[in-house]
């Protein structure tokens, strides 16, 4: 069973159609990408499957749970959570109580230093640079720390939004090499990338987003070889 089902998706920004009847799954233990353009609508449906954004109409099922009647804040709690573009850290605040931040809905102490154990192990960086302020670090540093804050809540499923952006390629590599990690430690992973090639390397399965609708979709091995996608996605 899908643990996460979007049905007849429709996004409307005003007037404008962003998402025209998108239908996707993402089941237990993957790494799904979707790919596309800038302004195709990617982090549109990211947002909209995490409560930001009200759709006009459609389904999304997380776990059998109807999330468009499901308030933001209570998804959290449901086993997802979403490392945005842009990273949106607290910068003023040190690395510690960012992520402390991160396991907001968790009460068990014992789980929270667990929790902690699992990033610092993961991101060795963070646990070096616990009190330094988080708006001192680097762009790499920063989007390891998205990611750790995500991951304090413990998810069954994390979303994650354009992680690549402005990063050097030996961060980009660093990242990429962490997702893959936290897929095989068991998180189930929807992952939003501008850059196609790194994304189809590490995915189970990807869709292709144009102009809001799902314009092909398959195995990320078979993507990754598909003439158009080269063509439009891979700079080739």
């Amino acid at each position: 069973m899908a643990m996460l089902k979007i049905e007849n998706l429709q996004v409307y920004y005003g007037f404008i159609n962003a998402i025209k009847g998108v239908s996707f799954e993402v089941n237990e233990g993957e790494i799904i990408a979707l790919i596309g353009a800038n302004g195709a609508g990617k982090t549109t449906i990211l947002h909209t499957v995490t409560g930001l954004i009200t759709p006009k109409s459609g389904k999304i099922e997380f776990e059998g749970i109807n999330l468009v009647k499901t308030p933001a804040h209570k998804i959290v709690s449901l086993g997802m959570s979403h490392v945005p573009e842009g990273r949106r850290i607290f910068q003023q605040l040190s690395v510690y109580d960012n992520l402390r931040l991160g396991a907001f809905t968790l009460t068990d102490k014992k789980q929270i230093e667990k929790n902690f154990e699992y990033v610092y192990h993961h991101f060795p960086v963070l646990a070096e640079r616990k009190k330094q302020i988080a708006g001192t670090l680097s762009g790499g540093e920063q989007q390891m720390l998205a990611m750790g804050r995500a991951l304090m809540t413990n998810p069954k499923m994390l979303l994650m939004d354009e992680p690549s952006m402005g990063l050097s390629p030996i961060f980009v590599n660093e990242i990429f090499h962490i997702i893959g990690e936290v897929s095989r430690d068991g998180t189930t992973v929807l992952l939003v990338e501008q850059n196609a090639k790194k994304a189809l390397s590490i995915a189970d399965r990807a869709y292709v987003l144009e102009a809001g609708r799902i314009s092909l979709e398959g195995k990320a091995s078979d993507l990754i070889n598909d003439e158009n996608v080269k063509k439009a996605y891979l700079g080739e």
